[in-house]
């Protein structure tokens, strides 16, 4: 069960501001800054950037204060008993760097709007939307080794999937990223799991399979808009992915998905 006892966006606060509560809250506290801020970690005193996420259990010592001209966050105070957060791997009272802080910040938005609204179905939405906060909180906390250019690389990841017929090159996006060719087949890889243009290949072929099942392209058209230049290429490469050609993906979709559940 989770019940929100107040949740906040766009928080902002002057130079001066300090939060000090040494004996805590009875609740749990969500803090995802938007600003750099100085926090009291293991009884010292450390600066962190902008975009870091905190979890604060409850009765648990909380201090943070503004470091430069203006402090900015989103929080949230709740109390549950839910095992995705009680159980949580992440190191309370410790701020970690969030990846995707624009993703973090639409779903506090969202909490806002049914925390004040009384929805039929609220209590499981708000259920709902902490769980995939929790969730990217854990990508977030879980990473590794964070490459300087993951923003970036992100972006590109996306351009990818949004335009797939692009004439994608492992140079064109190196020299997007300002990166040798050498460098973003590594990063790329080492951040996803898959090489770039594998990754343009499954985006280009996703696009296909959307083409061959809900619109009437015939297969010279969707060669061209999923920015291939050879037929016999893209049969060769569909047919690898998918185990089926795409006149055989056309004509009989269901069998595509029986493979997939196998």
């Amino acid at each position: 069960m989770i019940r929100i006892e107040y949740v906040e966006y766009d928080a902002s606060h002057s130079e001066d501001f300090v939060f000090d509560m040494p004996e805590g809250h009875d609740c749990w506290l969500l803090l995802l800054t938007q600003t750099p801020a100085l926090f009291l970690v293991n009884d010292e005193y450390r600066e962190y950037p902008s975009n870091c996420a905190i979890l604060y259990k409850p009765k648990q010592r909380i201090y943070y204060r503004a470091c430069a001209d203006r402090y900015a966050n989103d929080w949230i105070r709740f109390y549950t008993d839910e095992t995705y957060v009680i159980s949580a791997p992440i190191r309370c009272g410790v701020p970690f760097i969030i990846h995707d802080p624009s993703y973090c910040h639409k779903i506090y938005q969202l909490l806002v709007s049914e925390h004040i609204l009384n929805n039929n179905f609220k209590d499981i939405t708000i259920d709902n939307l902490l769980r995939i906060l929790f969730n990217k909180l854990l990508e977030s906390f879980n990473y590794k080794a964070v490459s300087p250019l993951f923003k970036n690389l992100n972006e590109l990841k996306l351009e990818i999937y949004h335009s797939p017929n692009k004439e994608w090159t492992v140079s064109k996006m190196a020299e997007k990223l300002n990166i040798s060719v050498g460098y973003l087949e590594e990063i790329y890889k080492g951040t996803f799991g898959i090489s770039c243009m594998d990754d343009v290949i499954n985006s280009r072929i996703n696009l296909a399979k959307k083409y061959l099942l809900y619109d009437h392209y015939t297969i010279a058209e969707i060669v061209v808009l999923c920015g291939y230049r050879n037929m016999e290429h893209f049969f060769r490469q569909f047919k690898k992915i998918t185990g089926f050609t795409p006149n055989q993906f056309r004509k009989s979709p269901y069998q595509q998905y029986k493979q997939e559940d196998k």
